[in-house]
């Protein structure tokens, strides 16, 4: 039985290995890159030009619309960075990686927007001591500038610590969702700091609802705080991989018991660690490694068989699907 429902042919599958080495970009017009939207059945999102074989992941939308950033790196992570497309003059750019995350000497993931898409948070080892050498995992910022962006800066004390901190995400207010590893520590906790008078507050780790399971990373908050998605790894009901959980936030801010987001999402041997709902909660991106669909297999296998599949998508890497918001309603608890 497939997780996630295909409705590519073989034909079609051939085409996008094609479309995935081409040269050109291709003229992609429209919002989401032109793509066609999905419904309550995931899909790849741009197969061959965004989900293209290569390990991409942690996906944040401009207000406008009109900038896509997302993660890119190899997959023992020795080099990584964030791309950024762009709807000029209303034609998509082709992704090109952002200025102040060049340097393949550290490590630039899990970019996240403030409601005003005026600061960009992220995930970076760059020094934060005057050298060049590379630190632990923080969260770093940058703000926006009429030309493009200014110079990044540490988020320092309380968000970041002497441990590795990761994927940031913000509420409307400003309050910052952030996944902590202590040093010598193999657990990792979600925690939150709040944006008052200026400056972040002591940071909070979030009750057994949301650090639930054997151990969790990457929690996506809704812009109004009423829930976050959680990857998470050992739960009772999970399908056996790291699976998404939605956790619903009450008015008195507590919280609901963790639901698992199904089968059409979270797969038996999938790794899922990086969610996102765009900001109208129109639709869900989220990061997944699938196989092939069994339809779309050879007979028999052969060199150009293993040379096609790794410049296309669905070949063990990370890929981005996209699924409509709906399905976050479903979910959520009636009372």
């Amino acid at each position: 039985m497939k997780i996630i429902k295909f409705t590519c042919s073989a034909l079609l599958f051939f085409l996008l290995i094609n479309c995935s080495k081409q040269e050109s970009f291709p003229v992609l017009k429209g919002p989401y890159m032109g793509q066609v939207p999905p419904g309550i059945e995931p899909e790849l999102f741009a197969p061959g030009i965004i989900s293209n074989g290569m390990a991409n992941r942690d996906v944040a939308i401009s207000p406008d619309g009109k900038e896509m950033y997302f993660g890119i790196h190899t997959p023992d992570f020795s080099y990584s960075s964030i791309l950024v497309t762009k709807e000029i003059n209303g034609i998509w750019t082709k992704p090109e990686v952002l200025p102040f995350a060049t340097n393949p000497k550290y490590m630039h993931l899990e970019p996240a927007l403030s409601k005003d898409g005026n600061k960009l948070f992220f995930l970076s080892t760059m020094p934060n001591d005057g050298t060049n050498k590379p630190s632990d995992e923080d969260i770093w910022c940058v703000d926006r500038t009429e030309d493009g962006w200014g110079e990044p800066y540490n988020l320092g004390e309380p968000v970041n610590s002497k441990g590795h901190e990761f994927f940031p995400s913000l509420t409307d207010d400003n309050t910052i969702y952030f996944t902590r590893r202590d040093p010598g520590q193999r657990e990792e906790f979600i925690y939150r700091s709040k944006f008052n008078n200026g400056k972040y507050e002591t940071a909070e780790k979030l009750p057994k609802q949301v650090n639930c399971g054997k151990n969790r990373f990457n929690a996506f908050v809704a812009p109004d705080e009423s829930y976050v998605i959680v990857p998470v790894v050992g739960m009772e009901d999970g399908l056996g991989g790291v699976d998404y959980y939605i956790v619903f936030r009450n008015k008195d801010d507590t919280w609901n018991e963790p639901i698992n987001m199904g089968s059409k999402i979270n797969s038996p041997t999938g790794a899922n660690w990086s969610m996102y709902v765009t900001h109208n909660q129109e639709y869900i991106f989220y990061m997944a490694t699938k196989e092939l669909p069994e339809e779309n297999l050879p007979e028999t296998i052969n060199y150009d068989f293993f040379s096609n599949l790794k410049d296309s998508p669905l070949n063990g890497n990370p890929d981005i699907f996209w699924v409509d918001a709906k399905i976050i309603e479903k979910l959520r608890p009636k009372n």
